[in-house]
């Protein structure tokens, strides 16, 4: 077989497990992307979060949790959070509730989330929850943010200034239209 240039430009065979081809580098890649994972593919993250899940969903089929319950539930999954996180959920709370006082707190997967007659409109996950490098605002297909064939439903948190608690004010507001 004739050299062909491997993934990094050097010269070298494509022969399945030589160090530095595209074919062992993929084989690595898939090994270091399961690290972690349990047997059935999950992160203990992952595991977690759907752990969390059913609690809550047995927790709405009792239909013993009043809205109260439900707030007092988020605040304490905030309060539990790192610092970092915490701010940012604490101050996006606060936005969220202020610009649609009728969406309901509650928890969804472990993560502070508000909804509208029982249906998901806006949740935050912290950095933290899935040691991912930012926290999220994301957004289900509830909310009304559709703009042309393609709009975006998460948003990247790192730190928030006005301006980006007005933009979520405003987006809330839109989802909630």
């Amino acid at each position: 077989m004739p050299a062909r240039p491997n993934m990094s430009g050097e010269e070298g065979s494509l022969t399945a497990g030589t160090e530095g081809t595209p074919v062992a580098d993929a084989r690595k890649s898939a090994k270091s992307s399961s690290a972690g994972r349990s047997s059935a593919g999950f992160t203990e993250e992952e595991r977690s979060a759907m752990k969390d899940r059913a609690r809550e969903a047995k927790a709405e089929r009792s239909g013993r949790q009043s809205k109260a319950d439900l707030e007092s539930d988020v605040l304490a999954k905030i309060a539990e959070m790192k610092e970092s996180d915490r701010v940012m959920a604490e101050r996006v709370h606060k936005v969220i509730r202020a610009a649609a006082p009728d969406l309901e707190p509650r928890l969804w997967y472990g993560m502070p989330a508000y909804a509208r007659g029982g249906k998901l409109v806006c949740f935050f996950q912290p950095a933290e929850k899935f040691k991912a490098r930012y926290a999220t605002l994301g957004f289900s297909d509830k909310a009304n943010l559709d703009e042309g064939h393609m709009w975006p439903n998460a948003y990247a948190l790192t730190k928030l200034t006005a301006a980006d608690e007005k933009r979520i004010a405003a987006l809330v507001k839109q989802a909630v239209s």
